[in-house]
């Protein structure tokens, strides 16, 4: 199962208005694991209805932005498939001696 973080978030002081959320997911399978990192840009505005200051948002709020933004099934898939690799290898390195 893949757990997905907030690691961290960058705001207009101005208004607490989110600009940018990095995001992180791990999936973790017995001793084998993988994970992946990237962002989502946005552009707050403090006038719309929906909007959230920075000092108001929760975790579940800002997962809830990167979800709408972020292949999550495509993403979790890809970590699957990594982990399925390490544990099935087709090849290997090293030298005999």
């Amino acid at each position: 199962m893949a757990t997905w973080t907030i690691a961290n978030l960058e705001r207009n002081l101005s208004d607490g208005g989110v600009t940018v959320a990095h995001w992180r997911v791990t999936e973790v399978d017995g001793d084998y694991s993988a994970s992946a990192y990237g962002t989502c840009g946005f552009t707050p505005d403090p006038d719309a209805d929906d909007f959230v200051a920075y000092d108001s948002l929760t975790e579940a709020t800002v997962l809830g932005w990167v979800h709408a933004e972020v292949d999550q099934a495509a993403t979790e898939a890809a970590l699957t498939a990594k982990i399925e690799a390490d544990k099935n290898p087709v090849s290997a390195d090293g030298m005999p001696w």
